[in-house]
């Protein structure tokens, strides 16, 4: 198998019109499952193998809370978010550490602002550097560190490979993605990130949506998909969708890949080969409609549009179902 993407394996999934004029079009690879897990859709090429990025969070989460992780669900969803680092995600963060006995010295990912505009106009004018805590893999780092600390293993070079955390939460991938990771490399936050096919980060989702991933499989859906704001924030799509679908989880990763699942074993992922992020609510939505999902009660403010002299203009539509998937 060769790692990583070709661009023969890719297809048209997105076009953004200006003034009724089709203007660019993303490309990727979109796998639909259907409720028994076989396959419902396919765009592209399902066996690309891919980063997730942070798409992968519930499979580390997973293999925390297996490790013996105890949160309450709000903050669990939190070890699972890219965050926006709004006050109530910091101070989740720091509850984290703290019920570990840790304070947020002891993050070891990289330093950075909010993600959420406010927030990080906030920083700046308080004269606020960049620190682990605000960026938005800390909640994730502070479920790993608290990990190590019921273990008792060293919290020096806990973004290590080799390190017994990170082995477990190797160890838990093809238990869920039907794959082992086929290759590793290093996250923007310094973690190890893993490669499996997108048709295995849709598996994964499945099995934990609908319990095969076991009880921490479903303190992970049960804290994802009831706590949405943590996994995001304000003006978050992730949020914004999974809030407005009654069961839903999912979660967005860098280089534009989703994936989502509904407990009734119907999954999507998917990934933009050019990495922009602009189409990857749109296309989710198209590929959940095709499973007979009901998102008519997504706000229409997830779609991307195209502003002429500060007016709408144009919008970005899927065409991968037929350009009747993005009206």
């Amino acid at each position: 198998m060769t790692v990583g993407v070709r661009p023969e394996q890719f297809a048209p999934l997105a076009v953004m019109s200006r003034s009724g004029v089709d203007e660019s079009v993303h490309f990727g690879a979109v796998i639909g499952l259907n409720a028994d897990g076989s396959d419902a859709l396919a765009v592209g090429d399902p066996a690309v193998t891919i980063y997730p990025r942070s798409s992968t969070k519930p499979l580390q989460a997973l293999a925390m809370v297996r490790a013996g992780l105890a949160l309450p669900p709000e903050l669990l969803a939190l070890v699972c978010a890219s965050h926006n680092g709004e006050e109530a995600h910091l101070n989740g963060v720091r509850k984290i550490l703290a019920g570990a006995g840790l304070d947020e010295s002891a993050l070891g990912n990289t330093a950075g602002h909010p993600l959420d505009v406010e927030s990080q106009q906030k920083a700046i004018r308080e004269g606020v550097a960049k620190t682990p805590l605000q960026m938005n893999c800390s909640g994730k780092h502070a479920g790993m560190l608290a990990t190590c600390k019921v273990n008792g293993w060293s919290l020096d070079g806990y973004l290590d490979q080799s390190h017994p955390l990170q082995s477990v939460i190797t160890d838990v991938v093809p238990t869920v993605a039907g794959e082992s990771a086929a290759a590793i490399g290093v996250d923007g936050c310094g973690a190890p990130a893993h490669v499996v096919t997108l048709r295995g980060l849709a598996r994964a989702f499945r099995a934990i949506a609908v319990g095969d991933a076991g009880g921490a499989g479903s303190q992970v859906y049960i804290a994802m998909s009831q706590h949405p704001y943590m996994v995001g924030g304000r003006g978050r799509h992730v949020t914004a969708i999974v809030s407005s679908v009654q069961g839903l989880f999912a979660k967005d990763g860098a280089e534009a890949v989703y994936a989502a699942a509904l407990p009734d074993g119907r999954a999507v992922a998917l990934k933009i080969s050019d990495g922009s992020g602009r189409g990857e609510p749109t296309v989710l939505l198209a590929a959940l409609a095709q499973l007979g999902i009901d998102v008519s009660r997504v706000p229409d403010t997830v779609h991307e549009i195209a502003l002429g002299h500060g007016k709408p203009v144009g919008r970005l539509r899927a065409v991968c179902f037929g350009d009747a998937a993005g009206a």
